[in-house]
């Protein structure tokens, strides 16, 4: 029931993802924005980055199927691993990673954001989706007359504006935030952990999916949805503790 229950609310996020996409021009617009801050500060080093991987074909295809694969892989197996070895941690993270679904639905409504690889020609990055090996490379955003995507997005959950913050920065984190205190005297594979969200994080720039900064929308997201997955857990503790001890009846 608890995975029935996980599954339909994430069909239910994925369409109102597709509902919530803004206009091509508000998404443009913002892009051009965010890369002016980018590059006020110094971090609009994107193309850079693909334009390194772009000079080996199997290797933007490898970043093209990670992209796809364990973004949705990872979370479900730590879900597991948590239900199995600590039921109380695996309630708070998995009210954290259902918190994330609600805060990126938000941004997605008010911030449309092209993401690189459908800015203009000018700007030369590259739709790897579309020019190399890819998992769903069938699975791409058609804009209608009216600049809005067509009913044939919404029937395959797609936004291609939905790029602020990276869900794939947001949860890759939280699989490192899930499972450290699992592996604290395990130095290996604390190093595999860190090393996983950095992966995608070169992951989401290869592949033209996501700015930088959509990478520190993705961590403030993360941080916001732990914090109130905390209250909940200490309202929720506060009403037991109150029903216990309205139930309790000392003896004459």
């Amino acid at each position: 029931m608890e995975a029935v229950g996980i599954l339909w609310i994430y069909l239910v996020y994925s369409q109102l993802r597709a509902m919530a996409a803004g206009s091509e021009q508000l998404a443009s617009q913002n892009a051009r924005r965010l890369l002016r801050v980018e590059q006020f500060f110094g971090l609009s080093f994107e193309r850079t980055v693909q334009e390194l991987a772009l000079r080996v074909d199997w290797v933007v295809a490898f970043w093209n199927l990670w992209y796809g694969t364990v973004h949705f892989v990872a979370p479900i197996a730590v879900l597991i691993i948590l239900w199995r070895k600590t039921p109380a941690r695996y309630v708070r993270m998995r009210n954290t990673l259902l918190i994330t679904f609600a805060l990126g639905l938000v941004l997605f409504r008010f911030f449309p954001l092209m993401p690189p690889r459908l800015m203009p020609p000018s700007y030369h990055y590259v739709d790897t989706g579309r020019q190399y090996f890819h998992i769903d490379a069938g699975l791409r955003s058609e804009l209608g007359a009216d600049d809005q995507p067509t009913t044939s997005d919404f029937a395959q959950g797609a936004n291609d504006f939905a790029a602020m913050p990276s869900m794939h920065i947001t949860w890759s984190t939280w699989v490192v935030l899930a499972l450290w205190p699992l592996v604290r005297r395990r130095r290996f594979l604390q190093t595999l952990l860190v090393l996983y969200p950095l992966s995608i994080l070169v992951c989401v720039t290869v592949t033209g999916n996501h700015w930088f900064l959509d990478a520190v929308g993705g961590w403030v997201v993360l941080a916001m949805s732990y914090r109130l997955a905390l209250a909940i857990e200490r309202v929720g503790i506060a009403r037991r503790s109150a029903s216990a001890a309205g139930s309790f009846v000392p003896s004459s």
